[in-house]
C-alpha cells in the first residue's frame, strides 16, 4: 500500500466497523469488504483505486497463495474422499465405537489434540472426518468448529513438535543471552507451563465438548436447538463450505477401501508433516496434501472410481468450488490484516500498553497487548513479532540477563496472547478454516466461541498479575 503516515486510534476504526457489522449482520464477507473500504479511504485513496491497490498487496504475494493453495488441495481431497465413499465409511465404523452424544461431541476435540503439528492441517482434517458422526448425534456445527478451532493454534503453542515452536524459536534468537535458534527452543520449551492461554483453551474445550462443564451463552442455544430441534445449524446459516461436496456421489457397486481410501491418505500426510519437521525444520504442509491428491488421483482411476477423464476434472473441480467461501473470506481477511497494519494499529497499540507498563505488570501488560493486537489484526505471529523485540528487552533487564521465571513468564505471556486473537477473531485464517472445516456459519462460530475465549483470557491475565506480583 506504500507508505501511509501512522493514524493513531484511527487505525482501529477498519477492524472495529467490521467487527461491529459482523455481529449485528451476521454477514462475514459484507463486514470484511465495508472494513477494507473504510481503510483505503483512511490511508487517503478513492475506494476503487484503493482497493485495487490493496487487493494486490495483500493477495499477491506468497504467504497468501501458500493458503489459497492449501484449501484448493483440501477441496480436492474431500471430493475424492466423497467419491470413493470413505467419509460416509467411516462414518459408519465411528457408530460402532461412538454410541452417545458426549462421545461424538469430544471426538473432533481429540483429533485436534492428535493432529498436534499444524494449525491449517488440524481443522481441514479433522472436519471432515468428524462432521458425519457429529451431524449423526446431533451435535452443532458451532460446537464442532469450537473443538476444531481449539485444536489447532492453541494446541500448537504447547507443543514442540510444530512450525510454531521453530517460528518463535527463530524470533528469540538473539534476545538476551538467547544466541542461537537451539537456545530460543529450549526457553521456548521451558515457557510452555507459562502459557496460560493456550492450556486453558485446550482444557475447557474438552471438559465443554465431552459436557463434563455445562455449555453457556450462545453455544449453548445452538447445542439446545441442535439437540432438540435436530437443526446442526441454524435456519438461514450460511455454512463456510460450498455444496458441492454433497453431490459428489460414489459409483454405484464400487467398494470403499478404508485402508486404501482413507488410512493410507492420512498416514502419508502425517508421515510427510511431522518427518520435514524433524528433517528440514519446516512443516511442509502444502506440499503434503499435493502428495495425498496425487496418490488419490492414481489410485482411484486405477480402481475405476471414474467414469471418465471428464468425471475425474468435474470431480476435483466441485471440491475446488466447495471451499470458494471460505477462500473468499480468508482473502478479505488477509486485507483488513494489511490495511490495518499499514494504518499502524498495531503500533498503537503497544504505544497505548507502554504507559501501563511496570515491572510486575509486565507479564499480564504483555498478554493483554499480545490479546488486543492478535484480535484486530487476526494475527499471531505478526504478533509475535511485534511483542518479543518489545517485551522480552524489558524481562532481561528485570532479571539482570539471566533466563529467569520472569522471562519465561514473559515469553509465555506473549505466546498466549497472541493465540488469542488466533483462536477467536472472525479476521483470523485459523477461525475462518474452522469453520470451513465444520462447514459453520463463519459468524456463528465466532459468536458461540467468543465467550469462551474471553473466560479463558481473563483467567490467564488475572494468573499474569497474581504471578508477576512475586517476581
Amino acid at each position: 500500500m506504500g507508505d501511509i503516515a501512522p493514524k493513531g486510534i484511527i487505525s482501529l476504526l477498519p477492524v472495529v466497523i467490521t467487527l461491529f457489522l459482523a455481529f449485528k449482520t451476521k454477514d462475514a464477507v459484507f463486514s470484511l469488504i465495508i472494513g477494507c473500504i473504510v481503510g483505503v479511504v483512511i490511508a487517503g485513496y478513492d475506494p476503487a483505486t484503493g482497493l485495487s491497490k490493496l487487493f494486490q498487496t495483500s493477495l499477491g504475494n506468497a504467504d497468501f497463495i501458500w493458503v489459497l493453495m492449501i484449501e484448493v488441495a483440501v477441496g480436492i481431497m474431500v471430493a475424492f474422499y466423497m467419491r470413493s465413499n470413505v467419509i460416509a465409511g467411516f462414518a459408519e465404523w465411528g457408530s460402532t465405537k461412538i454410541r452417545s452424544r458426549r462421545a461424538a461431541s469430544g471426538f473432533g476435540w481429540l483429533l485436534g489434540i492428535f493432529i498436534f503439528f499444524s494449525d491449517y492441517f488440524s481443522p481441514l482434517f479433522s472436519g471432515p472426518i468428524a462432521r458425519p458422526i457429529t451431524d449423526r448425534y446431533k451435535v452443532s456445527r458451532e460446537m464442532l468448529a469450537y473443538t476444531l478451532d481449539s485444536g489447532s493454534g492453541p494446541v500448537c503453542t504447547i507443543v514442540p513438535i510444530s512450525g510454531w515452536a521453530v517460528y518463535i524459536a527463530g524470533l528469540l534468537k538473539g534476545q538476551g543471552p538467547i544466541a542461537t535458534a537451539e537456545d530460543g527452543m529450549n526457553v521456548f520449551l521451558s515457557s510452555i507451563p507459562y502459557n496460560f492461554y493456550g492450556w486453558l483453551a485446550v482444557i475447557f474445550c474438552g471438559l465443554f465438548a465431552f459436557q463434563i462443564l455445562p455449555n453457556f451463552g450462545p453455544m449453548k442455544k445452538a447445542e439446545e436447538r441442535a439437540k432438540n430441534e435436530g437443526k446442526v445449524i441454524r435456519d438461514g446459516a450460511t455454512p463456510l463450505a460450498g455444496p458441492e461436496l454433497d453431490e459428489i456421489k460414489p459409483i454405484p457397486g464400487k467398494p470403499t477401501h478404508m485402508v486404501l481410501h482413507l488410512v493410507i491418505p492420512v498416514v502419508m500426510l502425517i508421515a510427510i508433516a511431522v518427518g520435514t519437521f524433524f528433517t528440514l525444520h519446516s512443516v511442509k504442509i502444502l506440499e503434503a496434501f499435493f502428495v495425498v491428491v496425487m496418490y488419490q488421483s492414481i489410485v482411484l482411476s486405477i480402481g475405476g472410481y471414474f467414469r471418465s477423464v471428464k468425471d475425474f476434472v468435474d470431480t476435483a473441480t466441485a471440491g475446488v468450488k466447495a471451499v470458494l467461501p471460505a477462500i473468499f473470506i480468508l482473502a478479505l481477511a488477509y486485507c483488513i490484516n494489511t490495511i490495518s497494519k499499514s494504518l499502524g494499529a498495531q503500533q498503537f497499540v503497544i504505544e497505548v500498553t507502554k504507559a501501563w507498563m511496570t515491572p510486575a505488570l509486565l507479564p499480564a501488560i504483555t498478554f493483554l497487548a499480545g490479546a488486543c493486537i492478535s484480535f484486530f489484526t487476526g494475527t499471531s505471529w505478526g504478533t509475535y513479532a511485534l511483542l518479543v523485540p518489545f517485551s522480552l528487552p524489558v524481562a532481561f533487564g528485570l532479571s539482570g540477563g539471566a533466563i529467569s521465571p520472569i522471562v519465561l513468564l514473559t515469553v509465555g505471556s506473549i505466546i498466549g496472547g497472541g493465540v488469542f486473537g488466533d483462536h477467536c477473531s472472525p479476521v483470523s485464517d485459523t477461525t475462518c478454516l474452522s469453520s470451513f472445516g465444520a462447514a459453520c456459519d463463519h459468524m456463528d462460530h465466532v459468536s458461540t466461541q467468543l465467550p469462551y475465549a474471553l473466560m479463558c483470557a481473563v483467567i490467564s491475565f488475572v494468573l499474569y498479575i497474581a504471578i508477576g506480583a512475586f517476581m
